[in-house]
């Protein structure tokens, strides 16, 4: 077997869909029961709200998934009822997929009127990218449906056909109310699995076998999905139903079933990264025998991160793949060699090379928390789809994943942080917590030296330095981007700090490639009317960059977690001279409360021979708090809210003649 092949196993866990794939054809498969519109209910069309879902803007009336994963592929099927006119934009249908793993085909859909007349689809279907990240394009198919007003009864459906089966799932929980839903699996007839569920709607029976040993399950009254801002991954917290294929005839136990895992893919990785000559030879030339661990650490690091990573590229036309001709690599030599590998071929480069430099040093397969939350006694080993290397140093744990380009030596993608990832030794089943970052790692630092007219403008310089895992998340976003793009993006993000309109242009070129150096972004910035004129004083409003927070929990009930992807730390340091002629009258207290906790913020203003000094920090430093602290800490941003919007007042030489 190729490392290539053995990588992709590895890394993205597809052996379990090779094993199902080598029996060698599809099956035809049953029929599909949702490839056809059921018949038009005279009472559906009259309805004009659901009791269950009150001031619904629209519902699902029926659902129907088809899962027939011997023939690789399902058919989903949605009826939906537009109740109001806000209703009218689920007219617009998006359909996700995964590109290269999955297709959509056979898409059908009508739009019923209140009067019973079908008006069909006969339009375009666009195909849009969703999200790109590792070497993963997420797409979707979408289209309108015609003449929908409220009162209409919209329906579609279409099938999914797939290239690989990993798990199979039933995700209940929907944006709208669901009436009725039914669900059918046809399991693999080439691996055992198992079943199971989690947050189903009360009295939903669970799924049953029927006597073909398809799985079914009906349910009526599914609440809507209430989304809030800060909360965990959806699929974490909607009510499912997974079914997870393994390749062992009995698991006993979790430990039994990680430790057999662990130990058949241990070996498969040594002989992926020991005994190459030329790997010797690329150490020798990286690194000094005089170097300290570290600086060798690091060293190797940035040759490795220099390579080319394929899975950071621009998707290439079909001409240029074949003019290229890149053939997968055999092995890390080759890797090397070549000057090129995808994400999971570098990060086993980099496991091979600090071997070769005599560390202690392992593979530790880790799950991403961007849209589950992992959790060993599942027994779910397609939730670990990343590989990362773990080195022992001088009696701590040094994390690094170079395969995720533009992420800093010593650090891991926010999503691979905090986890728990298996350890890939002769043990078989060692897990490590990976660490979990602090606010220190993902700075955004502000600094503004700006000038006051007497019209109450702001203008002047400001340099916004990005430090950590802010900064690789923006050069991710932005790897593909041009240099006008990037631009536009950097400005955007500093409009949205202020809280009123301004007028921002970046005036330098920022560091976008490097992953050890902070992403500095210089501006030049006019905030027009920022302070106002009452009388012979000037209003000056603290808060200049205070807008994010202006509307941060305002809700006063919670349901779910309060999550944040990672901890980080924002301050800003302001430097604003004062018109000629006025006097600063009065400074708000401001505030200041950094007590460690799992939030901190501080205020203070300070006039200095007529130039005031804004400091402002604002401190994250917990990535999920259950909801019974909702709110402690909605009182606290309310808190800072009202500090943000306190004032100084400047007082003109007239108002100081007349007093």
């Amino acid at each position: 077997m190729s490392m290539h092949r053995l990588l992709r196993i590895l890394s993205s866990l597809l052996v379990i869909s090779l094993l199902v794939w080598a029996g060698g054809r599809r099956a035809a498969g049953a029929a599909n029961p949702a490839t056809a519109f059921r018949p038009v209910d005279p009472a559906e069309l009259k309805m004009t709200s659901e009791p269950a879902a009150p001031g619904a803007p629209a519902i699902i009336l029926y659902r129907e998934v088809y899962r027939d994963d011997f023939a690789h592929r399902e058919g989903d099927y949605f009826r939906v009822k537009i109740l109001t006119e806000e209703g009218r934009k689920y007219a617009d249908v998006e359909i996700p997929f995964f590109k290269d793993l999955e297709k959509v085909t056979n898409i059908s859909a009508r739009t019923i009127k209140p009067d019973g007349s079908i008006v069909d689809f006969d339009g375009n279907v666009v195909t849009k990218t969703i999200v790109k990240a590792r070497g993963f394009k997420y797409l979707a198919k979408t289209f309108t449906l015609p003449a929908v007003q409220t009162g209409c009864v919209i329906e579609y459906y279409y099938t999914l056909e797939f290239t690989f089966i990993f798990d199979s799932h039933w995700i209940l929980s929907d944006e709208l109310f669901t009436k009725n839903a039914r669900f059918s699996l046809k399991p693999s007839v080439y691996l055992p699995y198992r079943t199971v569920w989690r947050r189903l709607p009360p009295e939903t029976p669970p799924p049953q076998e029927q006597h073909d040993h398809s799985m079914q399950m009906e349910a009526s009254n599914i609440p809507a999905f209430q989304t809030e801002d800060f909360m965990p991954p959806e699929n974490e917290l909607k009510s499912r139903v997974d079914f997870i294929y393994t390749y062992e005839t009995s698991v006993s136990s979790p430990d039994k079933f990680w430790s057999d895992f662990g130990k058949r893919y241990s070996a498969a990785l040594d002989s992926i990264v020991e005994k190459h000559k030329a790997i010797d030879k690329a150490v020798a030339e990286m690194v000094g025998p005089n170097d300290p661990p570290e600086v060798k650490l690091q060293k190797i690091y940035a040759r490795v991160q220099s390579l080319r990573n394929t899975s950071n590229e621009a998707e290439k036309t079909g001409q240029e793949q074949q003019r290229e001709k890149e053939k997968a690599a055999a092995s890390v030599e080759d890797v090397w060699k070549r000057g090129y590998g995808d994400s999971a071929e570098i990060t086993w480069l980099y496991l091979a090379l600090v071997r070769a430099a005599g560390f202690e040093a392992y593979g530790v397969m880790v799950p991403s928390r961007a849209n589950y939350f992992f959790d060993p006694k599942f027994m779910e080993p397609e939730r670990l789809n990343t590989i990362v290397v773990l080195i022992k140093l001088n009696g701590k744990e040094v994390w690094c994943d170079p395969g995720w380009a533009f992420t800093p030596f010593g650090l891991l993608p926010w999503p691979e942080t905090g986890v728990q990832g298996l350890q890939l030794d002769k043990n078989g089943s060692t897990w490590h917590n990976t660490l979990a970052p602090t606010s220190d790692q993902a700075r955004t630092e502000r600094r503004a030296d700006l000038t006051l007219s007497d019209a109450g403008d702001l203008a002047g310089t400001l340099t916004v330095t990005f430090t950590g895992l802010e900064a690789a998340r923006m050069r991710t976003e932005k790897r593909d981007a041009d240099e006008t793009e990037r631009q536009t993006y950097l400005q955007d993000i500093v409009k949205a700090y202020v809280p009123t309109a301004c007028e921002v242009k970046l005036t330098n070129q920022p560091e976008w490639k490097n992953s050890a150096l902070p992403l500095v972004a210089e501006f030049s910035i006019k905030v027009p009317g920022w302070a106002s004129g009452a009388g012979h004083h000037l209003i000056v409003p603290v808060g200049l960059f205070s807008a994010r927070e202006k509307h941060v929990f305002d809700h006063a009930e919670r349901v779910h977690p309060i999550y944040v992807e990672y901890p980080y730390k924002e301050s800003d340091d302001i430097n604003i001279q004062i018109p000629a002629g006025w006097q600063v009258s009065s400074l708000p207290p401001g505030w200041q409360n950094t007590t460690p906790n799992a939030i901190s913020y501080s205020l203070t203003a300070a006039n200095d021979k007529g130039k005031l000094h804004l400091s402002r920090t604002l401190t994250i430093d917990f990535i999920l708090m259950q909801v019974k602290y909702y709110s402690a800490l909605r009182g606290y941003f309310q808190q800072i809210k009202t500090t943000d919007d306190e004032q100084i007042v400047l007082d003109s030489g007239a108002a100081r003649t007349a007093n």
